[in-house]
Parts: C-alpha cells; sequence; structure tokens
C-alpha cells in the first residue's frame, strides 16, 4: 500500500513538474555538445524512474551522461534535502545514485 502511494505521489510530481516547466532538460551538461538527444518521453521516463529510485523528492535536472555507463542523469532533492545525481541506463535502469558534487 504505502509503495503505491509513493509511485501515484511520484506521478503526481512529475506531471506537476512537467507542466509547469519544473525540470531542467538539458544535454549533456558542460561537457560540450550533446552526443545523443532525446525526447520529452524519455526525460519524462528518466525524471519517473529517478523519482521512484529515491523515494520521491523533486527532479531538478535531466541530462545526458556517459559516466559508469549511463545514458542520463538526473539530479532529484530527496524528500530529506539532501540532493543525489541518479545516473540511468537506456533501459532507465539505475547505474548508480551518487551524493550530487555540487553540495
Amino acid at each position: 500500500m504505502r509503495k503505491s502511494v509513493m509511485i501515484g505521489a511520484a506521478g503526481v510530481a512529475i506531471a506537476a513538474a512537467v507542466a509547469a516547466g519544473g525540470v531542467a532538460v538539458a544535454t549533456n551538461g558542460d561537457d560540450g555538445p550533446a552526443s545523443h538527444q532525446y525526447t520529452q518521453e524519455q526525460a519524462d521516463a528518466a525524471t519517473k524512474a529517478a523519482l521512484e529510485a529515491t523515494g520521491g523528492g523533486t527532479a531538478n535536472s535531466v541530462e545526458t551522461d556517459n559516466e559508469n555507463g549511463a545514458t542520463y542523469e538526473v539530479e532529484v532533492t530527496k524528500p530529506d534535502g539532501t540532493t543525489v545525481d541518479v545516473r540511468l541506463d537506456d533501459h532507465f535502469e539505475v547505474v548508480v545514485i551518487e551524493g550530487d558534487s555540487e553540495e
């Protein structure tokens, strides 16, 4: 029961963030031109997977990534206020969750 509530809340958070334009969709961060372009649907799927992996929170940005075999990186502020980078592969499976180095 609790899991379905969290997933439902994450879905609402995703929908609200996308509707409000609250998730910045970037391509490859500060690393120069993007080597991988993606659609809004892919960004939404990456956001959903990242929020599920962190137990909710707020997705701050979605970028392409190639560290640790990842395709996407989603920066998430978790419900406890900490910020992490969730790296996902091209199937939106978590590769690694790391503390955000900018903290």
